[in-house]
């Protein structure tokens, strides 16, 4: 039995293909276009048709809630490779259209004059040519008009041919171009035109019936005799079916494009039907950065030498404010680590001192206490033994208080000092002295619980 499979080496290949394929992919542009704020359902609908005009290197199923700002939109679009956006706002005196440059701008803001949506464009065509095929690759870009009438004309061309690939004329594949997309410029009211069109190529040089026949449409031969008096005059068509070729839009081409008849060296004719949408766009002003930065160019506002200046100066010394905010912000932020750290190391240090004061470590040493903490204790215990004093009514003992200081008569030594000293003196051996106003017989012997227990039932017998 044979291999069944691929082989090795037709792997490989296959897959160093697809790796060159979605490098080629990601270098292409791509794009974003939604729309900002209370838009209305003409202008949603109107960036749903530009969708369809950047397919496919767009995102066709984007949702932008209300609560996304730009910045959002903006770090989203990093990772993914976007190049541009293309946002679409509506305010009470205008319509108004966006078109950024990813990361660093610059950004373009136009006036939408008039603009016609898809579905208008295509209900009032006899027939249109609309196809999902159509969409699988980009348009091609026809700018006209663009010439030296000023470096905001040259930026705005240079803006509207990165949003499209670049083309190799030497090794461009005629079958993916089916679409085309014009922005032509009137200087006079300068005003842009933008135009979505879809392209169809057919050969020429053979009578109408003959074209029928190749598009295997069969046409209604009942009236004729012979099959040649439909190949030679195209009898029995109706006017509308053959459209008007010229000078204008017949040429010969490099290579065979599919469709019936359209071969190389072969004279063929292009043939251009619109689809929408339409636009008609007039450039407001051009910022520096991403919607905000230094104005370039103001279709209203023109400001003087001094002006400028005024607006470069105050611009300066609010990036200094910030970067001095910036750098006090780090300093604190470099002080608070080092407290940190150095209450951490002061912890781990009381910690280890802890654990060898419980651990019986004889040999750490003991740093103390500090004098403020052992000021506190020694009043504090000077306050016991205040208390103790006015309590009891006698010197507190010299192992109680260790630390308060002890009281010293002033004058010789009372009575009631006397006769403690006295009996100090004496030992401790004596027999406890008789209890002041009761007699032995009326003392119960305790027992070890200190309850009274009696040794008969009458009368407690006195201790021997």
């Amino acid at each position: 039995m044979g291999q069944s499979g691929r082989s090795r080496h037709q792997k490989r290949a296959r897959a160093q293909a697809q790796l060159r394929n979605l490098e080629a992919y990601a270098a292409q542009p791509h794009s974003f276009v939604f729309s900002r704020g209370r838009a209305g359902r003409g202008v949603r609908q109107l960036s749903l048709d530009l969708r369809r005009v950047m397919e496919p290197l767009t995102a066709s199923r984007l949702q932008v809630r209300k609560k996304n700002s730009l910045k959002d939109c903006v770090a989203v679009a990093g990772p993914l490779g976007v190049t541009h956006f293309l946002i679409l706002s509506k305010t009470e005196t205008s319509i108004y259209f966006k078109l950024i440059r990813l990361p660093g701008g610059p950004t373009l803001t136009f006036q939408i004059n008039k603009y016609t949506l898809v579905r208008d464009v295509v209900s009032s065509l006899r027939r249109h040519r609309m196809h999902e095929q159509q969409f699988t690759h980009p348009p091609l870009l026809v700018l006209n008009s663009f010439g030296p009438h000023g470096m905001h004309v040259k930026l705005m061309a240079t803006m509207f041919q990165n949003l499209f690939p670049s083309i190799n004329v030497h090794k461009v594949n005629l079958n993916t171009i089916k679409r085309c997309l014009l922005i032509s410029y009137n200087p006079d009211s300068q005003e842009l035109d933008f135009r979505h069109y879809s392209i169809k190529v057919v050969p020429v040089g053979a009578s109408r019936g003959m074209k029928k026949l190749l598009q295997e449409k069969f046409p209604n031969m009942s009236r004729l005799q012979d099959i040649s008096e439909l190949l030679a005059t195209g009898a029995g068509l109706s006017e509308s079916e053959a459209e008007p070729d010229g000078e204008h839009n017949i040429t010969e081409l490099p290579q065979a494009i599919a469709g019936r008849g359209n071969m190389r060296a072969q004279q063929s004719a292009i043939r251009l039907t619109e689809i929408g949408p339409r636009m008609t766009l007039q450039l407001i002003k051009i910022q520096e950065g991403v919607g905000e930065g230094n104005v370039l160019f103001h279709s209203f506002v023109h400001k003087t030498e001094e002006e400028l200046q005024a607006i470069l100066a105050a611009k300066e010394e609010k990036l200094r404010l910030k970067a001095q905010r910036q750098d006090q912000q780090a300093q604190n932020v470099q002080r608070k680590r080092e407290q940190r750290e150095a209450h951490k190391k002061k912890s781990l240090a009381g910690m280890k001192r802890s654990q060898a004061e419980a651990d019986g470590d004889s040999d750490a040493e003991d740093p103390g206490a500090p004098p403020e903490a052992e000021g506190a204790g020694q009043q504090e215990e000077e306050d016991e033994a205040e208390y103790f004093r006015q309590a009891v009514g006698e010197e507190p003992d010299e192992d109680m208080f260790p630390k308060a200081r002890r009281r010293r008569p002033n004058g010789p030594p009372s009575k009631k000092r006397r006769v403690k000293e006295r009996k100090l003196d004496r030992g401790s051996d004596r027999r406890p002295p008789k209890a002041k106003g009761k007699p032995w017989r009326a003392q119960a012997k305790l027992g070890p619980r200190g309850a009274a227990q009696n040794s008969g039932r009458g009368r407690p017998r006195p201790p021997k």
